[in-house]
């Protein structure tokens, strides 16, 4: 693992006073917290661009659907919950 670096930030007072409620709460520290969200932040970061990707590269091998067909899936589903609740 490498060496942990120190950074600093702007961020509201009382976004902080809710940090170290929580982290309190948790028996933690505010940057065990922090540390938390930015990993939480750069997970979802990693999984929205891989998922773009994986679009791009539909849209290039041409795995899609196009507005008609959206359109009519759209259309069945609604004519099927029209019949299930009529």
């Amino acid at each position: 693992m490498s060496t942990p670096r120190i950074i600093s930030f702007r961020i509201a007072p009382e976004k902080v006073a809710q940090l170290d409620q929580i982290a309190k709460a948790m028996d933690r520290d505010r940057s065990y917290l922090l540390n938390e969200a930015v990993e939480s932040y750069l997970s979802e970061q990693r999984r929205f661009r891989a998922m773009v990707e994986e679009g791009l590269e539909d849209m290039r091998t041409g795995n899609f659907f196009t507005d008609e067909e959206v359109g009519r899936m759209v259309d069945d589903w609604v004519r099927e919950v029209q019949r299930k609740t009529s």
